[in-house]
């Protein structure tokens, strides 16, 4: 017997301002890339560069995330029965890409840097830095909120962490050079500022496979839950218990139950109580419950067990 509990298109409609405010956060530093670009090239400042690619590359991550979710709201069809929700992810899996391969080449150009050392005007630089803090800043926090029930809209955060990172890094940059002449801090702050950008980069290509290869979400003890669903049941075992995430919180799960023999209009209590328990305790909602009578021969091949 299975009974499932799909609310697909419930899931990740955290209100019609998720759009809104990717789209405001990409319009916000579109514009400050442009002009960090500009003030780069003129300043001859490769950490203002390097923020400015930064910035070019989160616009890109923005406009990625926005269609993402956008798509990952399409319902459910015949073909795709869990809907769209993976576009999110795979999206937070090209966020997390995009900024590793930003981080080597920012340290590649920093390295060439270390040999022929131009003279930085860290006055404006400083300026257009300061600009681009704010600008982050007002952009995080458009975003931040959405940040924490989607791992996609996460990646798009991190790109603007990055950015902020960046600014402040350059600014700092832009300070020694002011007052100490010492030109080597920029590519030194360009390096510093990469290896922060590659560390949150790790972190999202980390957690994006980790959902790809349908491991158990971080903090789910699968035998704990076992145990749970054997008591709620009153079952005698409770076997091939399988938890697996679909998108950014919501986690799917399936097991086989073996309860004593009895009708099928009774046995749809012990289903709805499963059901109630895993969604009230662990935030479960796509269940799957195969049940087995006490005298049923077990299956001569197996996945796994818990």
């Amino acid at each position: 017997m299975e009974e499932h509990s799909h609310s697909h298109n419930e899931d990740l409609k955290a209100g019609g301002t998720i759009g809104k405010n990717l789209l405001i956060a990409a319009f916000i530093t579109a514009f400050i890339m442009v002009a960090e670009f500009v003030g780069g090239y003129l300043t001859d400042s490769l950490a203002l560069m390097s923020d400015a690619g930064h910035m070019l590359v989160d616009v890109l991550s923005l406009v990625l995330s926005l269609f993402a979710y956008k798509y990952s709201q399409k319902p459910a069809t015949e073909r795709n029965t869990f809907g769209f929700f993976r576009i999110e992810i795979l999206a937070a899996l090209l966020n997390g890409v995009t900024l590793g391969i930003l981080s080597c080449f920012i340290i590649y150009e920093a390295w060439q840097r270390f040999f022929i050392v131009p003279e930085v005007k860290s006055g404006p630089m400083m300026i257009v830095a300061a600009i681009g803090l704010v600008s982050n800043i007002i952009s995080g926090l458009v975003v931040m909120k959405d940040s924490k029930q989607s791992i996609n809209i996460r990646g798009a955060y991190l790109h603007i962490i990055g950015d902020a990172l960046s600014s402040v890094g350059v600014i700092i940059a832009g300070l020694i050079m002011y007052y100490f002449k010492w030109y080597l801090a920029d590519p030194i702050i360009s390096v510093i500022i990469a290896l922060l950008i590659l560390k949150g980069a790790w972190g999202l290509i980390k957690e994006t496979v980790s959902i790809l290869l349908e491991a158990v979400p971080e903090g789910y003890d699968i035998s704990k839950i076992g145990e749970e669903i054997k008591r709620t049941a009153g079952a005698k075992e409770v076997h091939h218990v399988h938890i697996w995430t679909l998108s950014s919180n919501i986690h799917a799960l399936s097991c086989h139950v073996k309860i004593p023999d009895m009708k099928i209009t009774e046995s749809e209590g012990i289903v709805l109580n499963i059901q109630d328990m895993l969604r009230e305790k662990y935030n479960i909602k796509h269940v799957t419950i195969q049940l087995e009578c006490e005298s049923c021969a077990e299956p001569a091949d197996h996945l796994s067990e818990s």
